[in-house]
């Protein structure tokens, strides 16, 4: 094997000290290149330096389960394939296939076998096609496995090396600080060779935490990114990663080992041939989520995950008074780094985002109108005792059925009021297959699962589905349709680059508005959104439209006079005028 460079080996050498203080070092940082690298191939001699050119504006995702599409007869992935090609080639660029390894609980997050493609849904092959055409991103699902898993038995058993595999606790132990996103108990008495122990598990008795304190633990997970990468792979998923440490009478999230295990995956990205992205998944408060892009040296990208419930609550409420308030304190991505922008996902819409950021009243509001439009609630348990708000269950074109005041006849236009929001910001916009497909709260999912969860992973039926898709009047066929269009607006404008300048505007409260100019400043968007139902009016002057340019609605087609009388919006409308058309 090529010895590879010094600086490579410098900047291991400085996170396995900081990781595994009582392991040889030099050891430690030859078993990290082997696990990467395996045989020294596919390795720079310098590293990759943070760049913004990672992105442009065609960047878009669409995130999807692999069987999201089925029709009984075909492997679900080449459904998938067939569905991107036909109806999304040249409007997203990436896709996130959510986890597509054997599992046996939490639709996909409790894996049995990182290397293998679920059988029911396809194989490696199947992968591989779908990253011809669209960057794809996987799971690294590290924090936990299946207690079904060869692993987990084989702890069970006591079989090196897994004997050491997974995180032991006492019930005497204080575990009073310890985050939690569940309500189950933390620790599973298991029967094991070696005695009677006590597994940690963060979010189900069937989801056992691994233990990060053994290095062998992170080399195996090296060894599965590589095996992703070699597959395809061009950005992993860092899942439920903020858990990764854990130490009983602590709170047990963003330890600064955790920080540390994020550097040590980005040293080794930035030093990879391919052009391997990571990103972060950690549905926390604001503060604490930013924080996983280090100093430009941990995640490239994270979840803009308090972007869900704000922007939910501003078109419920009518009023963008705490989504402006939040936007004008959020900092630009670092140099290198991007947010991922979203309203839906697999999983539910996340309340922990916005403590803080929304009052209890208001909270109390959503809930109330999330339930009455079909919608569920999870909680989480507290420590000392007690429940929170964990996450809403519905999908996100329900959630847009009314207002806190009830359903209405806005739907479509709330929810595309509320997706070009996503659109218009710093950032990559990303979009959940169910959004994109307006499809409504699937009640039998649950009933069936027990899982409030299934009610926003619903599994279409192909042939059904495009048979909706050549019905223009249905919902799927218009918003699809509408989604599509404005993505391909969005996508040819240089200001909405991701890492473009951003400003937000100071407008009337039923207005989100965002000034965009083009890394080359030659391109300004005034991006303005109203999130009530009323009809408003803003003078070009407020805006400050140059005198002397030309400037263009671009979703309408409308020419804006920068002098002329106030620009008028209709319910939901959205305008993203520009100067250059």
């Amino acid at each position: 094997m090529t010895d590879p460079p010094q600086t490579l080996r410098m900047k291991l050498a400085d996170l396995v000290g900081r990781l595994y203080p009582d392991h040889d070092r030099d050891d430690l940082v030859s078993g990290i290149v082997a696990a990467f690298w395996p045989g020294g191939s596919h390795l720079r001699r310098r590293a990759r330096m943070p760049t913004n050119r990672l992105w442009s504006p065609q960047d878009a995702m669409v995130i999807t389960y692999g069987n999201s599409i089925v029709d009984g007869q075909h492997k679900p992935l080449d459904l998938l394939n067939d569905f991107l090609r036909r109806h999304l080639a040249g409007t997203v660029s990436s896709v996130h296939i959510l986890p597509f390894f054997p599992f046996t609980s939490d639709d996909g997050f409790a894996v049995t076998d990182y290397r293998t493609v679920n059988s029911s849904l396809g194989e490696w092959s199947d992968i591989n096609r779908i990253a011809q055409d669209f960057m794809v991103m996987s799971d690294l699902v590290l924090n936990h496995v299946s207690s079904q898993s060869p692993w987990f038995t084989a702890y069970l058993q006591g079989h090196e090396p897994y004997d050491r595999f997974f995180f032991e606790a006492s019930p005497d132990d204080d575990l009073s600080p310890v985050v939690r996103p569940r309500t189950s108990p933390l620790l599973r008495q298991v029967e094991t060779a070696n005695g009677v122990r006590h597994v940690w598990c963060t979010f189900s008795h069937d989801q056992v935490d691994l233990d990060f304190r053994n290095p062998e633990v992170l080399l195996e997970f090296l060894r599965i990114m590589r095996l992703h990468v070699d597959n395809g792979i061009r950005i992993v998923r860092l899942d439920a990663v903020a858990f990764l440490w854990k130490e009983p009478g602590t709170p047990s999230i963003h330890m600064p080992q955790t920080h540390a295990i994020v550097q040590l995956m980005r040293v080794l990205c930035d030093f990879a041939v391919e052009p391997v992205i990571l990103l972060t998944e950690t549905n926390v408060p604001n503060v604490e989520n930013l924080s996983y892009f280090g100093n430009r040296n941990e995640a490239h990208a994270v979840y803009n995950f308090s972007l869900p419930p704000l922007i939910l609550h501003a078109l419920l409420s009518g009023t963008a008074e705490h989504l402006h308030r939040w936007q004008t304190t959020m900092p630009p991505a670092q140099l290198g780094c991007t947010y991922l922008n979203f309203t839906a996902s697999h999983d539910g819409i996340g309340m922990r985002p916005v403590e803080g950021l929304l009052p209890d009243g208001e909270i109390g509001q959503i809930i109330a109108a999330v339930r009455a439009f079909g919608g569920e609630v999870s909680m989480r348990t507290l420590g000392g005792g007690g429940e929170a708000p964990y996450e809403l269950n519905i999908t996100w074109f329900d959630a847009m059925k009314g207002t806190f005041a009830g359903e209405d006849d806005h739907q479509i236009d709330r929810f595309l009021c509320s997706q070009s929001i996503v659109m218009a910001l710093e950032g990559v916009p990303a979009f959940y297959i169910h959004a994109l497909l307006a499809t409504p709260n699937d009640h039998a999912g649950v009933g069936k699962t027990g899982v409030k969860r299934a009610i926003n992973r619903h599994r279409w039926d192909y042939p059904t589905l495009l048979a909706l898709l050549d019905d223009p009047a249905s919902p799927q066929a218009q918003v699809l349709r509408q989604m599509k269009r404005r993505i391909a607006i969005r996508c040819a404008q240089p200001a909405f680059h991701p890492n473009a300048t951003q400003f937000t505007l100071h407008l009337d409260h039923r207005l989100f508005g965002l000034w965009r100019q083009s890394p080359d400043r030659d391109q300004s968007i005034f991006a303005l959104h109203n999130v009530s139902a009323d009809d408003l009016s803003v003078s070009p002057l407020s805006i400050n439209l140059i005198g002397g340019e030309t400037w263009v609605d671009l979703l309408s087609g409308e020419t804006i006079s920068p002098t002329g009388t106030g620009i008028p919006f209709a319910p939901y409308q959205c305008r993203w005028i520009s100067n250059r058309g």
